[in-house]
Formats: C-alpha cells, structure tokens, sequence
C-alpha cells in the first residue's frame, strides 16, 4: 500500500512543481535579452581575466586532457545539484566544447537565482581560435 501512496502522492506534486518551473521560465523569457548570460571570447581581454571564475563542463577526460587554464571541473548535468560551489559574486564562465551542452547548465543556473553565471559563445573551441587573451 506504501508504494501505491507514494506513487498517488508523486503524481499530484508533479504538475504543481511543473507550473513553479514553467512560470520560472516564461518570467525569465519575458525579460532577458538575445544575448543575456552569453560572453564571447572576443571579449575575454586580459582586463577582465582574473575576476573570472571558469567552469569546465565537459566529461572529466576532456578536461583533464586540456582546459582553459585555472578552470576548474563540474560537468553540465551536475551544475544545478553543486550550485553551492559557484561563487554568488563575480563573473562565472560555463564552457564546454561548443556552448551546447554548458548554455543548458547556464539557463539551469540562472533560474535558480545565479544572474552572475555566463556561457562562453563557440566554448572551448572559440576560446582556443579566438579569445582575446589567453594566459
């Protein structure tokens, strides 16, 4: 019988939960901007670089083989779950190779409350061919 509460239980906080988040989102989609939470790596000048806090995405292997240097490691799917670890303050930069997979961490963030996470346009592709500076 336990099981089958649970279950009865489940099923009627899930639409509730659901509407929370969709109205989360059709509040953010009302007043963001084409390019809120994107930075390009045009943009990445030497000015700037040390109040950055760079978050590599991508699977452990990928990151432990090269990465923007001083980045440290949370892959996409774990972003909402360890947003403890990203500082409340300052710049943070998600990247992964191409912004795909680190855009959907960020639109995650940035819905719960982290205005100040951003997604590097093109990742770590663009960073390697077109960041302004690199250290």
């Amino acid at each position: 019988m336990k099981p089958l509460l649970t279950a009865a239980f489940m099923s009627l906080a899930m639409p509730v939960a659901a509407q929370d988040i969709g109205d989360e989102i059709i509040a953010y989609m009302d007043f963001a901007t084409a390019t809120q939470g994107i930075i390009l790596p045009q943009q990445l000048t030497r000015d700037i670089w040390d109040g950055i806090t760079f978050i590599d995405t991508r699977p452990a292997a990928e990151f432990a083989a090269e990465t923007i240097p001083g980045a440290s490691h949370i892959e996409w799917r774990e972003v909402p779950g360890r947003l403890g670890e990203l500082p409340e303050e300052g710049m943070v930069v998600l990247f992964c190779n191409t912004g795909v997979r680190s855009s959907q961490a960020m639109f995650a963030a940035r819905l719960m409350g982290r205005e100040n996470v951003l997604v590097l346009q093109s990742g770590f592709e663009g960073w390697q061919r077109d960041a302004a500076w690199k250290p």
